[in-house]
């Protein structure tokens, strides 16, 4: 069972999927992965295309059937769960919804009363500087306003940890930047436990208090380097970061080689 400090803990978790070759047999896309994460941690996860870092997202969410210990809060994972948010690079907004209503959505489906889920809608609509949009519809948002909405409409259930696949990467870079900048904003706030996706080795080093490499599938874990450097260093043109993004890119050269 997990401490009163960790939030994670994942030891010999497998998935397998058919193979592509038309016979019964299956493929192990993870293989006996371990590794914790501690409450409040930002922990950015990195790897090679196909190496199973989204099915590593989804068995933590609920959404993937596994084999082997994946404990939150000292519980097997058996189904979803509010407590464990999800946000995809995909906006998957109701079009035929306003902000409001998109944001609402989780209370909505909790049975809170309209009059208050409106008033938490606009509350977590302003935390993610989106006042004065409440009214308007997905079509007449830019990608970087999508975003937002999707990312105030997980906050709003209150989540312990928020696990993110790739929300950035659809986004231009000043967009990409700014909305990077929120997430942290946000999270030092609420003190949110963050598992983040991403393919961009800058954006991890920027965002994690710890990175993560994995394997090619059948995934294991190549590197788990913590971010010694404090935030306000956190420039992307300082020689301590570009020694990071170094190191994790060697670790997934090695990997893939």
């Amino acid at each position: 069972m997990g401490d009163d400090s960790s939030m994670l803990d994942i030891s010999g978790l497998s998935v397998r999927f058919p193979s592509n070759d038309g016979t019964q047999s299956k493929r192990y896309v993870l293989d006996r992965l371990s590794l914790t994460v501690s409450k409040g941690e930002f922990v950015c996860i990195v790897g090679p295309s196909g190496c199973g870092k989204t099915t590593l997202l989804n068995s933590i969410a609920g959404f993937q059937p596994y084999e082997g210990q994946l404990l939150f809060r000292g519980k097997q994972v058996t189904r979803p769960d509010r407590e464990r948010g999800v946000m995809f690079q995909e906006y998957a907004l109701f079009p035929w919804y306003t902000v409001e209503e998109n944001v609402a959505l989780g209370p909505a489906l909790s049975g809170i009363g309209r009059r208050e889920r409106a008033k938490l809608a606009r509350d977590y609509i302003r935390l993610v500087g989106l006042s004065g949009f409440e009214r308007a519809y997905p079509n007449r948002l830019s990608g970087g306003m999508k975003q937002r909405v999707s990312l105030a409409r997980m906050l709003i259930n209150e989540p312990a940890i928020a696990l993110l696949d790739e929300p950035f990467a659809a986004l231009d870079e000043q967009n990409r930047e700014t909305l990077q900048g929120e997430l942290l904003r946000i999270r030092e706030q609420s003190l949110l436990t963050c598992l983040f996706i991403t393919h961009s080795l800058s954006e991890a080093v920027y965002l994690a208090d710890r990175v993560i490499v994995l394997l090619p599938a059948p995934a294991g874990v190549a590197l788990d380097v913590p971010i010694e450097l404090p935030r306000s260093a956190r420039d992307r043109d300082d020689i301590r970061f570009g020694r990071y993004v170094q190191q994790i890119r060697q670790a997934m050269r090695g990997a893939v080689s």
